[in-house]
């Protein structure tokens, strides 16, 4: 949670937890369960940073309120739908490689970008351009959809050519730009 005052009650850095997060709540039973989630939340994360015996540290977000099975639901993409699925699942394998480092820092290549909350949208060209079958931009689809689609458009611009958004960032951009940029900026999902 954000920092506290010393002394401070769970339920007083809950407000706060509230409060920095923009969190109002139906009614005070969803808030006094809500602040049990919390609660149990903090407590996890103050026993594995005491515990001392990993390289990092856990600390309070956006999703505190929300139990581990409700993160889940909502934030991993990556799950295939039943027809999707190949019936035989073969082990990945590259070909002809004979010496593979013990490690790689792949921030070191450029091939990683910074950490982003893109809630549960993925990169840029496929929220923006993305919208057929069952892929919806940010409304929803699966990965094989993105790799359909990045294969029939032969590859995928690099973030340097096609960066991440916000929502808000986006709608303000586009507001700002001229008609005939506009026109531009659609024209590059075709």
């Amino acid at each position: 949670m954000s920092p506290t005052l010393p002394g401070a009650s769970m339920s007083e850095r809950h407000e706060q937890w509230m409060a920095d997060h923009g969190r109002v709540y139906k009614d005070n039973a969803e808030k006094e369960m809500r602040f049990k989630i919390v609660n149990n939340n903090v407590l996890f994360i103050e026993s594995f940073n005491n515990a001392g015996n990993q390289p990092y540290k856990l600390s309070i977000n956006q999703f505190a309120d929300l139990t581990n099975e409700e993160f889940q639901a909502s934030h991993n993409g990556d799950r295939i739908p039943s027809h999707a699925r190949p019936s035989k699942m073969t082990p990945f394998r590259y070909e002809n490689v004979t010496a593979v480092p013990a490690s790689m820092d792949w921030r070191k290549k450029g091939a990683v970008t910074p950490i982003k909350d893109q809630g549960q949208c993925g990169k840029q060209e496929l929220v923006d351009c993305d919208m057929s079958g069952k892929d919806a931009g940010c409304g929803g689809g699966y990965m094989e959809g993105g790799f359909a689609f990045i294969v029939q458009n032969k590859g995928i611009a690099t973030e340097t050519i096609y960066p991440y958004s916000t929502m808000m960032e986006l709608a303000t951009l586009r507001r700002k730009l001229p008609m005939r940029q506009r026109l531009v900026a659609m024209k590059m999902c075709t």
